[in-house]
């Protein structure tokens, strides 16, 4: 059998491998050491496997992962979530859907400070859902747009996809973060959007609450929220202008939320160590992904799959847009079945140089598209992640009545989407500032 020949075989398998409910990280690793244990040696597989293992999880770059999501669970532990949400319904909630749109607002806030798309939709889950239920919104748009909030964690910076994606691919983290922050305001002010026009067609879907004075919107800043903010400023503030690594921007912001949960008296121990267990978790299995994948990718390189694919592309009759619309609508098929993050790792070996060495797109506005469209899957059936998490937030609601109040905000990802790529300058615009 011919090299490319045995690689897509190992894609099959891999799949299969997931369809037995294999974890995805140890699936990639499997095919990945048995692939290249077949076309180079058993003894080299062995070597590259413990290689790549040692040198992710000694990687001081990738650390940047569990400094960020520290502080993500920092800010969950403490309460912030519930005073973004409070803020956020203070100032807009007496639009029709209010509470929605109140919502999205606070995603993106909370997106801001965690990084997780899934850290974003369990903490506003568990604060907006009863506020909503209790106005009598339609629970279909009640759990819908809580489970599409959480798109905007992945997308708005901090976000750990991002994080990998530049490790990955070798690009600058502090660009990507910085190529996610108007594509993330766009989609925010879309789903805003989107819920105010279906609202005011239909009042029952949302009722308006009630108008809050300037003087109650400002008095909910307090209890260290204000100073929150001004330390994610810092944090990623520093990080752009240069003065941080992305680690360092990761351990100030951690350090800078900590604080001020503990001058607010907003941290417990119980709390303090629950955070550290969830990070440690989460970091853990986000690594193992990572080497996972790393693993597979090295199989992918000798089994030339990729440069087959590139050249293929590269031949086809189409120009440039066309072959790109054929390799996102593959991104979509494959959001509906795997994780994001372990899709961006499997994907990157294969379409990365087909997109910007083959049809010389722009790598940091293709990172952005490739967390837009991935971002698609966490709430799209069957896998649906964020959907499954609002479904645990309120096991009464059947997983249909949630996915049936997600397609309005799958139009309007798709519009972000066509938006990004008619004017690839909203995702790179701000990094272009960097180049000044």
């Amino acid at each position: 059998m011919n090299s490319p020949l045995i690689g897509v075989i190992g894609i099959a398998a891999f799949f299969l491998l997931l369809i037995l409910r294999m974890p995805i990280a140890t699936a990639m690793a499997l095919v990945g050491f048995a692939g290249f244990s077949y076309m180079v040696t058993p003894s080299a597989s062995f070597s590259m496997v413990a290689k790549e293992i040692y040198s992710t999880f000694s990687s001081y770059s990738l650390s940047v992962i569990a400094m960020f999501v520290w502080m993500g669970f920092l800010a969950f532990y403490s309460g912030i979530g519930t005073r973004l949400y409070i803020f956020a319904y203070k100032l807009i909630g007496h639009y029709p859907g209010g509470l929605a749109i109140a919502t999205q607002a606070a995603c993106a806030v909370f997106g801001a400070i965690c990084g997780s798309n899934t850290a974003t939709a369990a903490t506003m889950g568990a604060i907006a859902l009863p506020e909503m239920k209790k106005y009598k919104y339609d629970t279909s748009l009640a759990t819908a747009s809580i489970a599409a909030g959480g798109v905007l964690g992945v997308l708005i910076p901090p976000s750990v996809i991002f994080i990998v994606y530049g490790m990955a691919t070798e690009q600058s983290v502090g660009k990507l973060f910085m190529a996610g922050i108007l594509p993330g305001i766009l989609l925010m002010f879309l789903y805003m959007c989107a819920i105010y026009i279906l609202t005011s067609r239909n009042s029952d879907l949302g009722p308006a609450g009630p108008r809050s004075s300037w003087k109650e919107r400002l008095q909910s800043l307090r209890g260290g929220l204000g100073e929150v903010l001004i330390v994610f400023a810092i944090s990623v503030g520093g990080l752009f202008a240069g003065k941080f690594t992305p680690t360092e921007a990761g351990a100030v912001g951690a350090a800078g939320v900590l604080g001020v949960a503990l001058l607010e008296r907003r941290m417990s121990w119980e709390n303090f160590k629950k955070s550290l267990l969830d990070t440690t978790r989460t970091t853990a299995m986000i690594m193992f992904i990572v080497a996972g994948a790393i693993i597979f990718g090295r199989f992918m390189a000798v089994s030339r799959v990729p440069f087959e694919l590139a050249t293929w592309a590269g031949s086809l009759p189409l120009p440039s847009f066309a072959i790109m619309g054929i390799i996102l609508v593959i991104f979509l098929l494959l959001g509906c079945f795997i994780d994001a993050l372990a899709m961006v790792l499997l994907t990157i070996p294969i379409f990365y140089p087909v997109v910007v060495t083959t049809l010389g797109y722009d790598p940091i506005w293709f990172g952005v598209i490739i967390v837009l469209v991935v971002a698609m899957g966490v709430i799209t059936p069957p896998v649906g992640m964020n959907v499954y998490i609002i479904k645990g937030v309120a096991p009464e609601v059947p997983l249909e009545v949630i996915f049936k109040g997600i397609w309005p905000f799958l139009g309007t990802i798709l519009i972000c989407l066509a938006l990004l790529i008619v004017f690839p300058q909203i995702a790179t615009f701000l990094p272009g500032l960097l180049l000044r």
